[in-house]
C-alpha cells in the first residue's frame, strides 16, 4: 500500500508518526511522574507542561519535515523526473544539480549519469544512422513510386481498418475538396490511418469481394470489383487481393482503385449513339421495302439494293466495334480533345519537319489549345508534304492570333498561292498515325473546325487553321505534395473492446489545441481557430492534421487578437462553430481526446453539442495532469514550462496559435509516454487512476 504512494507524501507521514509518538512519549512520562507523585494539586501544572512539550514536539517535526521536504523530497522527486526524461523521452543535456545541492553526491552524479546516457546514445545513434542510411534511401525511393503510381493504393487490415494509402487514393476517396474561402482545407475528410474503410467506400461490393476470396485457396487470387464512394459521386473499379498468410491468423489485403465515372459515361453514350446509327439505318431499309411492295406487291426487292444494305450496315457495326476496341486499349480516352500547349504543337511539327528537311520558325505564344495535339501535327505536317512536293518552302513559319475564344494558327511560307480544290484534295487524304485512318476533313470534323488559305502582301501565303482556346498559359502551380502514409504494425493490432484496458501504445490519440475570444465560455466568449492532429500507433501521421479559423459570431476584443494573432477580418468569411465541430467530431471519431488545460477547451465545445448535433463523449487525457504524474505536483505545469523541460522548442511566431500549441502538446505527449510506461502505468485504466490522484489540479472530465 505505501509504495503506491508519492515519496514526498510517504515522507510526510514518517514524520507525522515521528511528532505523534512524541507526543505519546510526553503524555505517558508526565502521567508516569503525576502518579508517583500523588500530589492532585500538581495536576494543571502537568496538563501544562504537556501541552507545552507537545506543541514543541509537533512545531519541531514540522519544521524539520519542511526543511526536508523542501530540501531532500523534492529534490529527489525533481531528479528522478529528470532522469527518466532523459532515460525515455530522448531529452539531451545534463540534469540541473542545483535544486539537490543538499543531496551530498546524488545530484551531481545524476548529472554525471545522465551525461553518459546521452553521450552513448548519441555514438549508438550514429552508428545506427551509417548503417541505416542506404535502407532510409531505398525506402524514400520506394515512397516515392507508390506516391506517384496513377490507381489509388490501399492496404487495410482483416478489420477493414487502413494501415496504407497514398496520394492517389487520397484524390479518389474525395480528400482534395475545398472547403470555401477564409477556410482551411483539413485531413478530416481524407483517408486516415486506423481509419474504417466504410467511411469512405461503400462496404457492400467489398465485403462480397473479401468473403470470396477467403474461401480461395492460394494467395494469388484476385478479386475484380465495382464500388462507389460513401456520397456516390465517383465510380471506381477495384482489385482485391489477399495478404500472405504469414501476415497473421486474419491477414489483410490490397486494394488498387481506378476511377471509372467518366469511362461508364463514355460507354453508355457510346451504345447510345451505336444504337440511334443503327435504327436510322433500319428505318430507311423498311421504308424502300414497304414502298417497292407497295409498287409492286408480288415482286421480291432487289437483291443488290438488300445485299447493299446489309454490307453497309456490317460495315458500321465493324467500325463502331473497333472504335470501342482502341478506346479500351488507350485506357478509355478514345481520340482524345485534351489541352495542348502551343509551344509544344510547335515543337512536335519542328522535329517532325526537320527529319524532312524544312525548317520551322514559330513565334513564342502563351496559349493552351484545346485540342489533339498528335493529330493537329499530323494534319499540319502533311499539309507541308504537300506544299513542299509543288515548290513551296522549305521555310515555314507559325504564328498565332487571337480571335474572341479561338486562336488562328497561321502556317506561313514565301511563294505561289495553294489553290483551295488542291486543299480540298489533300483533306481527302488519310493522315498518317489518325485513328481509325480518319482523313484531314474528318479530323477538322472531329475538332469542329476548318481550316483555309489567306494570301497576303508580297507573295505572303499561308494557311489559317482555328482550334479553340483552353486559357493563356500562367505561372507554374505549386507542386503538389505526394505521399503515402503507412504504418504496417496496424496489421496485427489486437483491438479491446474497453477503452480502459486497452494498451496504451495501441490507442488513438488527437490532440487539439483552441483559440478563444477569451476565458469565460459561460459568458459567451467564443472559439476563433481550432487545431488538431493525429497519433496512431506512437506516432504523429503527418498529413492528417485539422486546422481551421472560425466565426464566432461576435466581435474579438483586442486583447486576444494581441494573444493569438486572429483578427476579425479573418474569421469574416470563416465557417460557423456548428459546421466546424461536426467536422472535429468526424476528425476526433473513435479516438482519446488529448489537451493542455482540457476543461478549458472542452468547456467550449460542450456548450455547443446541440448545434453540432454530437456529443463530444471521447475519453480525455489531460497534459497537465500527465505533467504531475511524471514530475510532480511542485512543478509548474504551464505548455512553456512542460516544453522547457522535455527539451521541446516552440517558435515563437506560432505560440498562442492552435496549430503551434496543438503540435507542441502532441510532441510533449509523445515525449511523455513512454516515462508514464517506464513507472508501471500500461493501460488506458492505469494511467486515468493515477490521474485521478492529482484531480485537485483540475477537473476530471472521464
Amino acid at each position: 500500500m505505501l509504495t503506491r504512494l508519492s515519496l514526498r507524501l510517504r515522507v510526510l507521514l514518517f514524520f507525522a508518526a515521528l511528532g505523534l509518538g512524541g507526543i505519546a512519549a510526553i503524555v505517558a512520562g508526565l502521567l508516569l511522574a503525576y502518579r508517583r507523585a500523588g500530589v492532585p494539586d500538581l495536576a494543571p501544572a502537568f496538563v501544562q507542561a504537556g501541552l507545552i512539550g507537545g506543541f514543541g514536539v509537533l512545531g519541531l517535526a514540522a519544521a524539520i519535515w519542511y526543511l526536508f521536504d523542501l530540501n531532500m523530497a523534492k529534490p529527489i522527486e525533481g531528479l528522478a523526473g529528470h532522469l527518466r526524461a532523459r532515460a525515455h523521452a530522448d531529452v539531451a543535456g545534463a540534469v540541473e544539480a542545483h535544486s539537490g545541492r543538499y543531496l551530498g553526491d546524488l545530484a551531481p552524479a545524476a548529472s554525471a549519469a545522465a551525461l553518459s546516457l546521452s553521450e552513448t546514445r548519441n555514438a549508438l545513434a550514429e552508428a545506427v544512422a551509417r548503417e541505416t542510411t542506404r535502407l532510409a534511401a531505398e525506402k524514400a525511393r520506394l515512397e516515392a513510386l507508390l506516391s506517384d503510381v496513377p490507381v489509388g493504393v490501399l492496404l487495410c487490415s482483416a478489420d477493414h481498418q487502413l494501415v496504407f494509402y497514398n496520394s492517389t487514393a487520397v484524390e479518389l476517396m474525395g480528400a482534395a475538396a475545398s472547403v470555401g474561402p477564409g477556410r482551411v482545407a483539413t485531413a478530416g475528410a481524407g483517408p486516415g490511418l486506423d481509419r474504417k474503410l466504410f467511411d469512405y467506400l461503400r462496404e457492400g461490393p467489398i465485403l462480397h469481394a473479401h468473403a470470396r476470396l477467403g474461401g480461395a485457396d492460394g494467395n494469388e487470387a484476385a478479386s475484380d470489383l465495382i464500388c462507389s464512394t460513401q456520397d456516390g459521386r465517383q465510380v471506381l473499379a477495384a482489385r482485391m487481393r489477399l495478404l500472405p498468410s504469414d501476415t497473421g491468423p486474419r491477414p489483410g489485403y490490397v486494394l488498387t482503385l481506378r476511377d471509372v465515372t467518366a469511362d461508364l459515361a463514355l460507354q453508355a453514350q457510346r451504345e447510345a449513339l451505336l444504337a440511334e446509327m443503327l435504327d436510322n439505318l433500319r428505318r430507311p431499309a423498311t421504308n424502300l421495302r414497304t414502298l417497292l411492295e407497295a409498287v409492286d406487291p408480288g415482286a421480291a426487292p432487289a437483291p443488290a439494293l438488300l445485299t447493299a444494305l446489309q454490307q453497309e450496315a456490317e460495315a458500321l457495326s465493324l467500325a463502331v466495334t473497333e472504335l470501342a476496341r482502341r478506346q479500351d486499349e488507350g485506357g478509355g480516352q478514345g481520340i482524345s480533345v485534351s489541352v495542348t500547349r502551343l509551344s509544344d504543337l510547335a515543337d512536335g511539327l519542328r522535329a517532325r519537319m526537320e527529319g524532312a528537311g524544312q525548317r520551322l520558325e514559330a513565334a513564342p505564344a502563351p496559349y493552351l489549345l484545346r485540342c489533339n495535339g498528335f493529330e493537329i501535327i499530323a494534319l499540319l505536317d502533311r499539309l507541308v508534304a504537300g506544299l513542299v512536293g509543288q515548290g513551296a518552302g522549305p521555310a515555314f513559319r507559325l504564328d498565332a492570333v487571337e480571335d474572341g475564344r479561338d486562336i488562328l494558327l497561321r502556317l506561313g511560307w514565301t511563294g505561289a498561292p495553294l489553290p483551295l480544290k488542291r486543299l480540298d484534295d489533300w483533306l481527302g487524304d488519310p493522315i498518317d498515325g489518325a485513328a481509325l485512318g480518319m482523313t484531314g476533313r474528318s479530323l477538322l470534323a472531329a475538332h469542329h473546325s476548318d481550316i483555309w488559305p489567306e494570301t497576303g502582301p508580297e507573295s505572303a501565303q499561308a494557311l489559317v487553321l482555328p482550334l479553340p482556346a483552353a486559357r493563356k498559359e500562367g505561372p507554374r502551380p505549386k507542386p503538389i505534395t505526394r505521399a503515402v502514409v503507412y504504418d504496417f504494425d496496424l496489421l496485427g493490432k489486437e483491438r479491446n473492446a474497453l477503452v480502459a484496458d486497452t494498451p496504451l501504445a495501441d490507442l488513438t490519440y488527437v490532440v487539439f489545441d483552441t483559440e478563444t475570444t477569451g476565458l469565460l465560455p459561460a459568458q459567451g466568449d467564443e472559439i476563433v481557430q481550432i487545431a488538431a492532429l493525429r497519433i496512431v500507433n506512437g506516432r504523429r501521421v503527418a498529413g492528417e492534421v485539422f486546422d481551421t479559423l472560425v466565426n464566432p459570431g461576435r466581435p474579438i476584443p483586442a486583447a486576444s487578437t494581441e494573444v493569438h494573432g486572429v483578427t476579425e477580418a479573418m474569421v469574416a468569411s470563416a465557417p460557423p462553430i456548428a459546421e466546424v465541430g461536426r467536422a472535429f467530431h468526424k476528425f476526433a471519431e473513435g479516438a482519446v481526446l488529448i489537451a493542455h488545460n482540457a476543461p478549458f477547451d472542452m468547456a467550449f465545445l460542450k456548450r455547443h453539442e446541440k448545434g453540432i448535433g454530437a456529443g463530444f463523449d471521447n475519453p480525455v487525457l489531460d497534459t497537465v495532469l500527465l505533467s504531475a504524474v511524471v514530475f510532480g505536483q511542485h512543478e509548474t505545469h504551464s505548455l512553456d514550462a512542460l516544453c522547457h523541460r522535455l527539451g521541446i522548442t516552440i517558435p515563437q511566431e506560432v505560440r498562442h496559435t492552435a496549430i503551434g500549441d496543438t503540435i507542441a502538446t502532441a510532441e510533449a505527449f509523445l515525449k511523455m509516454l513512454p516515462m508514464v510506461r517506464a513507472r508501471g502505468f500500461e493501460t488506458f485504466g492505469q494511467v486515468l487512476t493515477e490521474l485521478r490522484r492529482h484531480g485537485r489540479l483540475l477537473k476530471d472530465l472521464n
